[in-house]
């Protein structure tokens, strides 16, 4: 096979829509856009959202509170999640995303203090609540922060 003998599959390629050539051709003249109105104009039509008058859905839906687009979603693991881990392991979040305890990594990674600890473990992280930081210590852990 050479490359000017390629061919699309038999029913792949449609012809395109000839609109406004004659009467005869079953879209003359209005060119399927009807009698007149907004949408038969040139650069005609609504507006994205635009429901005909009736108040939008953008504008019927309540409304609270402020959302900040700037703010930081943390990564969060319970100290209690990391007792899988051997003693003396170093945690990372490298190898917490590769244990599958964490999914996908967003601005960065903090531990939490529910739960207990009983392994001697150093975790390095973004942040650690004040809790966290308490009962990794109280196992004889270290917590570091990156």
């Amino acid at each position: 096979m050479k490359l000017h003998e390629l061919k699309p599959a038999k029913g792949a390629v449609k012809n395109r829509k000839r609109l406004g050539r004659g009467t005869a051709t079953g879209q003359g003249k209005t060119a399927g856009r009807g009698q007149g109105g907004q949408k038969s104009r040139s650069g005609g039509g609504v507006r994205p959202g635009f429901e005909g008058g009736q108040m939008p859905l953008y504008r019927r839906v309540p409304k609270r509170g402020f959302n900040n687009p700037f703010r930081k979603e943390w990564t969060i693991v319970n100290i209690e999640d990391l007792n899988r881990f051997e003693d003396g392991t170093v945690i990372t979040p490298e190898l917490l995303k590769e244990e599958g305890l964490v999914k996908k990594m967003q601005y960065g990674l903090k531990i939490l203090g529910n739960g207990n600890l009983e392994k001697k473990l150093t975790i390095r992280a973004h942040k650690f609540s004040q809790s966290a930081i308490e009962k990794i210590e109280a196992a004889g852990g270290k917590a570091e922060v990156i």
